[in-house]
């Protein structure tokens, strides 16, 4: 083999992606999908995201995983799909055969011991006893008309530790009818040079056969150990949905999918705009949440947060790749908050069909950027509401809420303390009741009516966030007064339900100061 060896430009070709979701993500810890999950995932990979196939279980594990299996080959079958769904099968004759055959399968993924010591401690065998074992499951497997894979379990240390067991497995094998030799980095250990000449030199000592390459991502270098996988010559991937697998996991689907068509030109069949939504979709029935920043299906990997990015993109699309949103059904957003600009704002307003003079533009985002010292991001469903609030207020400052901390009880009496200024006179406060905004009430009472001045009764409350929105949206509290007369309603905004009621308050009294002053 020749160490030296160094990656190379690869030609365009097809390559296939084989997803194991359903067969090595489910040996991430905790993972156990129903058979009816498995099915809905097996369907939506081959009919919607058309993966080139699919390895749904291990043979003989359980009743549970035979029941699921016999579901995905029956729609399979009416489908045309058959021959893409694969299972993986043990070097046990004829169990794990007569276990595929029994759920209407049609293809075999024989686990082999890629790597004398695997050979030698787990299964005590020389390499001439277990690649005869091997070849005998292979003959019955072929008798029942099984197509036929094979993987070398272990084959990155047995490349590496004993090269010349891998060539002599290989050389026993090699006549048989095995359609595809899968060769797992199954620890994770491979860096990308050690890929491209472990790979190179399968390749080159055997071109007549077809290898896939299995990657996990224990040092994360699962993605880029696939592009020198396919610059050494592979024909096919394999990869999961979120990364599930073992330890740190197996390649990304969406990440190898998108590097191979953007970064080496090579054919897919996958279709990119199921990409999201399939990702979704395991992502709940697995339970195992993916990082909001996770390439591609990220929830936040398409957000511009920063004002000059979306200042860059109005005048020019400047900040836009060919990792267009668009291209996975997705849109792009511009986050708001206190690293905002105007741009980001004006993206915001476009996307909910609002215009607003330079002016109010001005207000509206001094009030996002306060808002988001408290508050990482602000939505576009939270904008109207700070709209709303910004435009109905009037600059009057006769009373200022310095501070103010709220303490609150299940089975006590909420208390509330505050500061605040009233025409240039600092007061503090304090009092207590049924919950924050009523211990609220009262002590900013003690404070006001020194002024002679008494809150009116509130005639109604209401509290709402954003439609579909979450527990850290803002919230919009909007209170009608009965003011004798005359019904007012005042309106605050807050991430906080309490504060934003409490803003409310504060803007009817700046009102009502400011009418008394008038007189």
């Amino acid at each position: 083999m020749n160490t030296q060896s160094k990656p190379v430009a690869a030609v365009s070709r097809k390559i296939e992606l084989m997803d194991t979701t359903l067969r090595d993500g489910e040996q991430t810890q905790g993972v156990a999908f129903t058979p009816m999950e498995k099915v809905s995932i097996a369907k939506a990979l081959l009919q919607s995201l058309r993966v080139d196939r699919i390895e749904v279980a291990s043979a003989r594990v359980s009743e549970g995983e035979k029941e699921a299996v016999s579901h995905i080959n029956n729609w399979a079958k009416l489908e045309g799909f058959a021959d893409r769904v694969e299972v993986l099968g043990f070097v046990d004759h004829t169990r794990s055969v007569d276990w595929i055959l029994e759920t209407g399968g049609q293809v075999i993924n024989l686990l082999a011991k890629g790597s004398e010591k695997h050979c030698r401690e787990q299964l005590g065998k020389t390499l001439a006893q277990h690649c005869a074992d091997i070849l005998q499951t292979i003959a019955y497997a072929h008798e029942q008309g099984l197509k036929i894979n094979v993987y070398l379990e272990d084959w990155s240390n047995g490349h590496k530790d004993s090269p010349e067991y891998v060539y002599g497995l290989m050389n026993g094998l090699q006549h048989s009818p095995v359609n595809h030799y899968m060769l797992p980095d199954t620890l994770g250990v491979m860096s990308p040079d050690e890929v491209f000449n472990g790979l190179s030199d399968m390749c080159q000592r055997y071109p007549a056969l077809k290898f896939d390459f299995h990657p996990h991502n224990d040092y994360g270098l699962a993605t880029a150990n696939v592009m020198a996988a396919v610059q050494a010559g592979v024909s096919a991937i394999h990869c999961t949905i979120n990364c599930l697998g073992e330890r740190a996991g197996n390649a990304s689907l969406a990440e190898v999918a998108v590097v191979l068509r953007d970064k080496m030109a090579m054919e897919l069949s996958i279709d990119e705009s199921h990409l999201v939504r399939i990702s979704d979709m395991v992502e709940n029935f697995s339970g195992k949440r993916i990082a909001a920043n996770a390439p591609i299906v990220g929830a936040d990997v398409f957000t511009q947060t920063a004002g000059i990015h979306a200042d860059g993109d109005q005048k020019g699309g400047l900040y836009k790749t060919r990792l267009g949103p668009e291209r996975f059904s997705r849109t792009r957003s511009y986050a708001l908050g206190k690293m905002s600009g105007k741009a980001s704002l004006k993206k915001n307003l476009e996307q909910l069909e609002l215009d607003l003079s330079e002016e109010d533009q001005k207000k509206v985002l001094a009030r996002i950027v306060s808002i988001g010292d408290s508050k990482q991001t602000i939505t576009t469903d939270d904008l109207p509401f700070i709209i709303a609030d910004v435009l109905e207020s009037k600059s009057y400052q006769h009373i200022k809420l310095l501070d103010c901390s709220i303490n609150s009880s299940m089975h006590l009496q909420s208390t509330v303390s505050l500061r605040v200024d009233v025409n240039g006179e600092k007061q503090q406060s304090a009092g207590a009741g049924s919950g924050g905004f009523d211990a609220f009430i009262e002590a900013i009472g003690k404070v006001l009516v020194k002024y002679n001045y008494n809150l009116p009764t509130l005639a109604d409350y209401e509290i709402r966030i954003p439609k579909g929105g979450h527990t850290n949206a803002l919230t919009e509290c909007v209170i009608t007064w009965d003011c004798g007369h005359e019904l007012r309603k005042t309106r605050g905004v807050h991430v906080n339900q309490v504060f934003a009621a409490i803003l409310a308050t504060v803007k009817l009294i700046n009102i009502q100061l400011h009418e008394m002053a008038g007189k």
